[in-house]
């Protein structure tokens, strides 16, 4: 057994030892990463530190639930939309090529892209919203799923114990916003824990999150975010028929192009030949300003296209109704409710200590797969999947 040990201490050393050969001296190096707590089997662990920090998100339960999670269209019988399972996976294939070329840490890429999105609602930027608005009438603050991706990962993961992920997975997971336009990102200086848990309660007091990351390697999973959902978008609407391809504004398509394939690939040449040797994660001028008309056109288009916003109604009105039930429940101490017995039951009691009646509900439903919100819904409130767009 301690042949072993010291076998894995040799082989960690190794990596590390590589890392120092091969990756730019602006990488953030495995060896740095920091911890909240400190962990005995450490010293004994093969792993780099943020490489079991990828496969801690990755063997976590609100991974599991990423499978029935709207990315942007939900309700709709089509089998070959998006879900967010497969962005999260593509924002970390896309990040990681673009680290790979400029040297820099894939596996703290890796981690903190299949996380980013852990903290998301069933139904996605709508239900953040619905959500949002009773957090912030509740006292618990305005929502944000990238908090509430930490929130998960740290706080209520393992009965309450989370995971122990690094400080700077967790940095980059928190500054993922990739719906904020963005020509050049450079690092924002590092953060200790106590910063960090600080600067956590005051972005729950803000209604927009546009937080610059630590590292490089946060940097690239922000924009590797944008270039991951704006032409898959695309290809979805055109696949439902909200859009042509030849709707495409022509300034951005003679650029970009007007394929998932070659924007994704337009895009990552670009941000790679751009940020080469530079202290930060940046586009060119020309394809920042067409992916910024790209993305207009998107939110005009798509994201705001009330044909596929018909259930919004019952689903904000399900969201108010879950809420107060809820809260109801836990005041009233209902041990038969479901938040109880399918959230709260085997929770730490230092989970209940730091948590009030909001918090408590507000990471219970943020938590829901979109078939279980709905089933937890009355049969009146319940909408119907859309059969055409």
């Amino acid at each position: 057994m301690n042949d072993h040990f010291e076998k894995a201490g040799e082989l960690k050393a190794l990596l590390n030892s590589r890392e120092r050969e091969n990756f730019s001296p602006l990488a953030c190096f495995s060896h740095t990463a920091i911890r909240r707590k400190v962990e005995e089997f450490a010293a004994n662990e093969y792993r780099q530190d943020f490489s079991a920090d990828a496969d801690r998100v990755l063997n976590s339960l609100s991974f599991t639930r990423y499978i029935d999670k709207t990315q942007v269209f939900s309700l709709i019988n089509n089998d070959h939309l998006t879900h967010r399972v497969i962005h999260v996976q593509l924002v970390s294939r896309v990040a990681r090529t673009i680290g790979r070329y400029l040297g820099l840490n894939e596996d703290l890429i890796e981690a903190a892209s299949l996380g980013h999105d852990i903290g998301h609602t069933p139904f996605g930027h709508d239900g953040e919203r619905f959500l949002s608005r009773l957090t912030h009438e509740h006292g618990a603050g305005f929502f944000h799923h990238s908090l509430q991706s930490i929130q998960f990962l740290d706080q209520i993961e393992k009965n309450g114990k989370g995971w122990n992920l690094s400080l700077q997975t967790m940095d980059a997971i928190v500054c993922h916003n990739g719906e904020i336009h963005s020509i050049r990102l450079a690092p924002q200086g590092n953060r200790t824990f106590k910063e960090f848990d600080i600067w956590l309660e005051t972005l729950r007091q803000k209604k927009v999150c546009d937080e610059i990351p630590m590292t490089l390697e946060g940097c690239v999973v922000r924009m590797a975010d944008t270039i991951s959902y704006i032409g898959r978008d695309l290809e979805d609407a055109i696949r439902l028929k909200l859009v042509k391809r030849e709707d495409i504004p022509e300034d951005s398509a003679r650029i970009l192009g007007r394929t998932n394939g070659t924007i994704v690939f337009t895009l990552v040449t670009d941000l790679i030949k751009n940020s080469i040797d530079q202290p930060f994660i940046g586009f060119s001028d020309k394809v920042s300003r067409a992916l910024k008309t790209l993305k207009t056109f998107n939110y005009q288009y798509i994201y705001k296209n009330p044909v596929i916003k018909k259930h919004l109604t019952s689903i904000g009105d399900i969201f108010s109704f879950l809420f107060e039930k809820y809260i109801t429940d836990l005041e009233k101490e209902n041990l038969e409710s479901v938040v109880f017995t399918d959230f709260l039951s085997g929770m730490s009691a230092d989970y209940l200590d730091r948590h009030s009646h909001a918090e408590i509900v507000r990471d219970y439903i943020s938590g829901m797969t979109d078939s279980y919100f709905i089933r937890q819904a009355p049969d009146y409130l319940r909408p119907k999947s859309i059969e055409n767009v």
